[in-house]
């Protein structure tokens, strides 16, 4: 693993700033002499707002292959295929989690990680359920990867822009919403069990009435 440091967004804002107040004042910018001490000041300014401002760290991890993945076989190809992209999705997700500095992010992968890997074994004990889950591998798993590939890759570029942030602000506001389609898509494979067993209690409850063992609410 490697660790990355990079200058604080701070530094960059600072040397505008400088440029701006260097231009406010109408310092010279004549002749070589000039131009030379307007960038020898930015670049004291860059130095000393990078040594007071903590740096931004990244681990990079980017050439690392994915861990040798075990076949497991159910006997239903559908199913295998799922256990096989949920494996190696999970992979992908702590590789970006290694690398991502955001926090909160890092959170919510990790819980991705875990709902990922609960839907699959939901429809390894019901494989009639595979159906539902269809979508979700087809398009939303590959496609939250490639949310996070790409915020990673924009936050390694190591700087602050328009398009950077934009972007990156997008996904952000984007993964939230992922948290929640995950959580809804494991609930909803729970929903024949959970009328089942709502079926189960008002029959229950209607017997014990009948035979006059049930309790009277106060």
């Amino acid at each position: 693993m490697k660790e990355k440091k990079y200058p604080s967004a701070v530094s960059y804002y600072a040397v505008a700033v400088s440029s701006l107040m260097w231009v406010f004042v109408k310092l010279p910018l004549a002749d070589t002499i000039d131009y030379v001490g307007f960038a020898l000041v930015n670049l004291l300014i860059f130095f000393i707002s990078y040594q007071i401002w903590p740096k931004r760290v990244a681990v990079l991890d980017r050439k690392k292959k994915p861990e040798k993945v075990e076949e497991v076989k159910t006997g239903d190809a559908d199913i295998d295929r799922m256990i096989m992209d949920k494996t190696l999705a999970i992979e992908e997700m702590k590789r970006l989690d290694m690398n991502i500095a955001n926090e909160l992010i890092s959170r919510q992968i990790v819980h991705l990680q875990e709902v990922t890997d609960k839907i699959v074994r939901c429809v390894v004990e019901k494989p009639e359920k595979k159906k539902q889950v269809k979508r979700f591998f087809n398009y939303y798993l590959p496609t939250t990867i490639k949310l996070l590939d790409t915020y990673d890759r924009m936050d390694n570029a190591g700087i602050s822009g328009i398009n950077i942030d934009g972007t990156k602000g997008k996904i952000e506001t984007m993964m939230d919403t992922a948290v929640k389609a995950y959580d809804r898509q494991l609930d909803a494979l729970y929903s024949d069990e959970a009328l089942d067993i709502s079926t189960d209690i008002t029959v229950m409850e209607n017997l014990m009435k009948s035979e006059g063992l049930k309790v009277k609410e106060k």
